[in-house]
């Protein structure tokens, strides 16, 4: 035997902030395998400790490879590792 139910809106928003939790929690456990995958200039030459002329110069001769949106250079963090490795991008 089902019985009727009713549903009031703070029911509703309850529901609501509690699902919202639930998925906050989900998004910080995974936060990690969220990290950065593409970094601007000025923070790769922080990570690598260049000069702005050392980066262009590995821009220019192929070591590292960078996609230019507007005015602004990324560098793939992948690319980044594999120059630290020794290897170009």
């Amino acid at each position: 035997m089902k019985t009727n139910e009713l549903i009031t809106q703070e029911d509703l928003q309850a529901f609501k902030t509690d699902l919202l939790l639930e998925i906050k929690k989900l998004l910080d456990r995974n936060a990690p395998l969220q990290q950065a995958r593409w970094l601007k200039s000025s923070e790769v030459r922080k990570l690598l400790q260049i000069s702005p002329g050392t980066l262009q110069n590995l821009r220019v001769n192929g070591s590292l490879s960078y996609t230019r949106i507007g005015s602004l250079m990324y560098y793939k963090l992948e690319d980044i590792e594999k120059l630290l490795k020794g290897g170009t991008s």
